[in-house]
């Protein structure tokens, strides 16, 4: 609200000007009347009017004297003149000091409102015309910050406009100290955009009061420059801030750090590792902080599914208990987490792989049944262009896994002779084993011979000749998809005798197992 301060010796001008116009309702919030000069000023800089409506001709200073003193502690401060004199030396020396208007004490109430609101419409227009700079200014800053972290080779143009509106950049490898680039992310208020943007505002904003440091506030991160750090071991004051921040704000924070470089035009190294160190968020040993020192020497870790996990995985997602298929991913991923050398794109690779087994099996199952498709489900794309930060690995892969065991049932669960698709999920399950017809229709609750009897009027061969395809169908993805032996993949499809499975082998495919592989 505008401060407006009605200034004259006379009390019945004061009382009238503060009593007949509704002042709050023009937005303005009137002070206390003064009844001179002197007192005025005496106010003024703890009161800080915006506007100041004064006579002239008063005892003691003039209205005159009081704006020109005025303007010294504020000059951006709108004066208007109301005077009983009808004077112009009087309007032109008020002119000269810079008067909004000039007013005699015989105006009507609608004539002082229009001056007042004319005031009133310039230090709008100011504020405004301030904001516009500022938000310029910081636009402009936080483009200089960002080419700052991520150009190649910053030239001295950047370095010398860094120095202009990022003054302490510039200044701080005179003094001897570092600069450590970082990388902080926030959750836990919500997944809606305009709540996340609200909560890393708020983050944002704690840092730069708690920490000596510039920050870039971005879509989904906050990119930060950290003042005064020796090495990227050295960030007691950051996990302090950190752990102030989450409990003021209760929400969940996780930086990455580069390491401590000397100056401004070596920042984009520190944050190409930051950037590095991001990746590992939701990894373990991860969960708040991690420092591009700690992961740099990371070789990657187990990329692929083993045939047993597959085995296993082909099980649970016939079997349908989304509770067992939870067990089994965290355990896999778990494993997969405490690998010392793991790294964020060989977690994404096992993943794609885990989740690639998952849609191998089910292509099986739906094509032994000879079906053109199956139930709708994620394709893998979906999986290969997650976020880069897996920040919840297990479930990213749970929740993939999932659409798969749905989309299998849906399929089997279609046509009257539902029991067939299901003993061919248990023999794509069981093909590392010796599995007898008995066993299948045993499995599915019916009579062997009533079984054989469907199962070849359905498929159109009999149980013997279907199981071998399958096992050599099998075969040749894993030769195609799997490092393992041959030996390995022999029994992963129920041969123990090596030359016994590469006789089958060629006599479906016209190839050897190893010619199989080496053209594929």
């Amino acid at each position: 609200m505008i401060r407006l301060l009605i200034v004259d010796d006379e009390v019945i001008i004061r009382r009238g000007l503060s009593t007949v116009i509704d002042w709050p309702g023009l937005g303005f919030r009137l002070l206390e009347p003064a009844d001179s000069a002197e007192e005025a000023l005496a106010r003024i800089a703890a009161e800080a009017p915006h506007v100041i409506l004064t006579d002239i001709k008063m005892a003691g200073k003039t209205g005159l004297e009081l704006i020109h003193e005025a303007r010294k502690l504020n000059p951006e401060v709108e004066t208007i003149i109301l005077t009983g004199f009808d004077d112009f030396a009087y309007a032109q020396q008020a002119i000269r000091e810079g008067v909004s208007d000039y007013l005699l004490k015989t105006s009507r109430p609608e004539e002082i409102i229009k001056a007042v609101m004319k005031a009133k419409h310039h230090i709008m227009q100011r504020r405004e015309e301030a904001v516009q700079d500022q938000n310029r200014r910081f636009a402009y800053r936080n483009r200089i910050l960002e080419r700052l972290l991520t150009e190649e080779m910053p030239d001295e143009e950047l370095l010398a406009e860094a120095g202009t509106h990022l003054p302490r950049l510039r200044t701080d490898a005179v003094q001897g100290r570092s600069l450590q680039a970082a990388i902080v992310t926030a959750s836990g208020w919500g997944t809606q955009p305009h709540v996340r943007s609200l909560l890393l505002f708020a983050v944002d904003n704690s840092l730069k009061e708690l920490l000596d440091c510039e920050t870039l506030l971005r879509a989904d991160d906050i990119a930060v420059v950290l003042r005064g750090y020796r090495s990227s071991s050295d960030r007691n004051d950051l996990q302090r801030a950190m752990s102030h921040i989450r409990i003021m704000l209760k929400c969940d924070l996780f930086a990455a750090l580069g390491t401590a470089v000397r100056d401004a035009a070596e920042l984009r190294v520190s944050y190409a590792e930051a950037l590095h160190a991001s990746a590992y968020q939701g990894l373990s040993g991860f969960e708040e902080i991690a420092a591009y020192e700690q992961v740099k020497d990371r070789k990657g870790g187990r990329k692929v599914c083993s045939l047993e996990e597959e085995a296993e995985l082909a099980s649970i997602l016939h079997g349908g208990n989304s509770i067992e298929l939870k067990h089994w991913v965290s355990r896999t991923v778990r494993k997969q987490l405490q690998d010392p050398d793991l790294t964020p794109p060989a977690l994404r690779a096992f993943l794609v792989s885990a989740a690639v087994a998952g849609h191998r099996w089910l292509e099986r199952v739906v094509q032994a049944m000879g079906k053109s498709n199956p139930a709708p489900h994620p394709s893998i794309d979906e999986l290969q262009a997650a976020p880069e930060r897996f920040i919840d690995p297990e479930e990213a892969l749970f929740q993939h896994l999932l659409t798969i065991m749905d989309a299998y049932h849906k399929t089997v669960a279609e046509g009257r002779t539902s029991y067939i698709g299901r003993s061919i999920a248990y023999i794509q399950e069981h093909l590392d084993k010796h599995i007898t017809l008995q066993q299948v229709a045993a499995a599915v609750h019916l009579h062997p011979n009533h079984f054989s009897e469907v199962f070849k009027r359905e498929t159109g061969m009999n149980y013997l000749e279907f199981v071998t395809r399958e096992r050599m169908r099998l075969a040749e993805e894993l030769l195609v998809s799997s490092p393992a032996k041959i030996s390995e993949i022999a029994k992963r499809v129920g041969y123990e005798d090596i030359k016994y499975f590469g006789q089958l082998f060629k006599k479906y495919t016209g190839k050897t197992p190893s010619e199989f592989r080496g053209k594929n």
